[in-house]
């Protein structure tokens, strides 16, 4: 009797083990990424002690490029536990809420840009069939279903000088170290 009551399909049911797992390697994904930042950070606030200014505006991309990829981690991680938790209306992609919708759709964005959660592309196939081709390809190009945050994030241009001298000044300040641009 209990085959014939199962309150979500198979392909949800696999959604939300890969979505568990993603959670899982998620966790993983950031140790060394947020290594990396500190690394890059520090290496910054060296090389403006020793005033290479122009190497510590390279070096701001990295910590621009980590930064980015971990808050990306955190709005897939709120996507991934927000379709988790309501997995049952998967089953009914047209009833689906505008939350689950761009939860979804976020996923499927993020799958392409992701490379350390291998989950993604496989829970991509399987939202592209809940929701059909059309939202599946507006979700890929990151058209206005997807987050913008999540686009720029995972995107965007992180060889903005405007942004990397930001970053730098940012860093200059935390460790007490005067910057001037003019010599660019």
């Amino acid at each position: 009797m209990g085959f014939f009551s199962r309150k979500t399909s198979k392909q949800t049911s696999r959604v939300k083990k890969l979505l568990k797992l993603a959670l899982v390697r998620l966790a993983t994904a950031r140790r060394p990424r947020l290594a990396r930042k500190s690394i890059s950070h520090g290496d910054v606030t060296q090389l403006l002690v020793l005033g290479h200014l122009e190497r510590a505006l390279q070096r701001a991309e990295q910590v621009i490029e980590e930064d980015n990829m971990l808050q990306a981690f955190d709005i897939v991680e709120f996507y991934c536990k927000r379709l988790i938790e309501h997995a049952a209306q998967l089953d009914k992609p047209q009833e689906c809420g505008e939350e689950i919708r761009e939860a979804a759709a976020g996923i499927m964005f993020a799958a392409r840009w992701c490379g350390d959660l291998p989950e993604l592309p496989l829970a991509r196939n399987i939202l592209a069939d809940k929701f059909g081709n059309d939202f599946a390809v507006a979700a890929k190009e990151g058209s206005s279903i997807v987050d913008p945050m999540l686009v720029w994030k995972l995107s965007g241009d992180k060889t903005n000088m405007e942004l990397k001298k930001k970053v730098t000044k940012e860093i200059a300040a935390d460790s007490n170290t005067l910057v001037e641009f003019s010599e660019l």
